[in-house]
C-alpha cells in the first residue's frame, strides 16, 4: 500500500512538473533566411526568445488567408496580454514568395513587423527537409496545381530553440492557451 501510494505521488508530481508546456520536443535546425524587410533572420537572433512559428505562402488558396488572419489575431492578443513572442511565418513557396510579396501579404493582415518575419530565400527542396526536421510537419507540392500542401499548426518554440507544443492554427486557434504557454515560458 505505501508503494502504491509512493507511486501515485510521484505520478502526479511528474505529471505536474513545472507547468511549462512539454507536448513536444523537437530541436529546430539552424537556419538563415531572409525577411520581408530583406534583413536575415535566423536561429542565433532568436535565442533567448520565445517564438511562434507556422508555415504559408501568399498565393495560397486555401488555408493560408485564415492561418495568416489568426496569427494577426495572435499578435495582437499577446500583446494586450503583455506576452512577447516573436511570430515566423515560413513561406513554403520561396520562388514566388521575395520579401516584397511576403510584405504586401502580411501588411493585408495589419502585420505588427516588429515581431512577425516572414521568411524565405531559399529553394523548395530547403524548406521542405527544414520543416520535416525542424517541426515534423508535412509538406509537398500538389501535382495538379500551383499549391503546396502543408500544415496547419502553429510552433511554440522555447528560448533554446526546441519545438515544445503545437497548435490548431486555423479552426479552432486556442488564444488563451498559447498565451499562458508563452507567458510560462517567459519566467
Amino acid at each position: 500500500m505505501c508503494c502504491l501510494i509512493s507511486l501515485v505521488i510521484l505520478i502526479l508530481a511528474t505529471a505536474c512538473g513545472s507547468g511549462k508546456p512539454n507536448q513536444l520536443h523537437i530541436p529546430v535546425q539552424p537556419f538563415e533566411y531572409t525577411n520581408q524587410d530583406e534583413k536575415p533572420v535566423g536561429l542565433s537572433d532568436l535565442k533567448e526568445k520565445v517564438w511562434i512559428a507556422n508555415f504559408v505562402f501568399t498565393h495560397c488558396a486555401t488555408v493560408c488567408p485564415t492561418m495568416t488572419a489568426n496569427m494577426a489575431n495572435l499578435q495582437e492578443r499577446l500583446k494586450e496580454a503583455g506576452a512577447k513572442a516573436e511570430l515566423i511565418s515560413f513561406s513554403v513557396d520561396p520562388e514566388q514568395d521575395d520579401p516584397a510579396a511576403l510584405k504586401s501579404y502580411l501588411q493585408k493582415f495589419d502585420a505588427d513587423f516588429t515581431n512577425w518575419h516572414a521568411l524565405t530565400g531559399y529553394d523548395f527542396d530547403v524548406i521542405k527537409t527544414f520543416v520535416l526536421r525542424s517541426f515534423k510537419s508535412p509538406i509537398a507540392k500538389d501535382t495538379s496545381s500551383d499549391q503546396v500542401i502543408h500544415g496547419t499548426s502553429f510552433y511554440l518554440v522555447d528560448q533554446s530553440g526546441i519545438v515544445v507544443a503545437k497548435y490548431d492554427g486555423m479552426l479552432d486557434v486556442p488564444y488563451d492557451k498559447i498565451i499562458k504557454d508563452v507567458k510560462v515560458l517567459q519566467q
